[in-house]
C-alpha cells in the first residue's frame, strides 16, 4: 500500500467523523438538516450515478495510463478493504447505533472510503477525483450525502 493511502487512513482514524453534522460550513457545501434528509440523499439515484460514473471515468484512465496497474486493481483493492472495512465499521457504530440508521448508511460510507483509499494508491497516474473530495467532509465531521448542480460544478451536499 502507498505511503500516500496509509497517511490518508491515518487522517481518517484520527478525524472524528459525524461531530459536525448539519453544521453550516460556509458556501462550498449544500447542508441538509437531519439524518433523514441525509439518508434520503445519499439514496437518490443521482448520487448513485455521480459515484459510479466517476469511477468509470477513473478506472478508464488507468487503463490509458496503465494497462499494467489496472490489472492489479482487484490485488490492491482486497488489501485496502481489509484496513478500511473495520476502519468505518468503528467510526460509525456509535452514530448508527445513536440515530437508528439503516444498513444502506454504512454501505455508503464503506463504498466512499473504500474508493477515496483507491484513488489515493492510483494518484500517481490519474488525479484525485469525488472521493478524494468527500474525504474533506468525513475528516471534518460531516456526512457527504449528495451532489447539487452538474459535477464538477456543484457543490457536495452534506449533512
Amino acid at each position: 500500500m502507498h505511503s500516500r493511502t496509509t497517511e490518508m487512513l491515518d487522517r481518517l482514524e484520527k478525524a472524528a467523523w459525524f461531530s459536525r453534522v448539519g453544521m453550516k460550513e460556509g458556501y462550498s457545501a449544500a447542508v441538509v438538516s437531519s439524518w433523514p434528509e441525509a439518508i434520503e440523499c445519499c439514496r437518490a439515484p443521482e448520487w448513485e450515478d455521480l459515484q459510479l460514473e466517476c469511477l468509470n471515468q477513473f478506472r478508464e484512465l488507468i487503463a490509458e495510463r496503465s494497462k499494467e496497474r489496472l490489472n492489479q486493481w482487484n490485488g490492491i483493492l482486497a488489501k485496502v478493504k481489509k484496513l478500511t472495512e473495520p476502519l468505518v465499521d468503528r467510526k460509525i457504530s456509535r452514530v448508527v447505533r445513536d440515530n437508528n440508521l439503516p444498513k444502506f448508511f454504512a454501505i455508503q460510507v464503506k463504498w466512499d472510503i473504500l474508493l477515496l483509499c483507491m484513488e489515493s494508491e492510483y494518484a500517481d497516474i490519474c488525479p484525485p477525483s469525488l472521493f478524494t473530495r468527500l474525504a474533506y467532509w468525513y475528516i471534518g465531521g460531516h456526512f457527504p450525502c449528495g451532489w447539487w448542480g452538474a459535477y464538477p460544478d456543484g457543490k457536495v451536499v452534506v449533512y
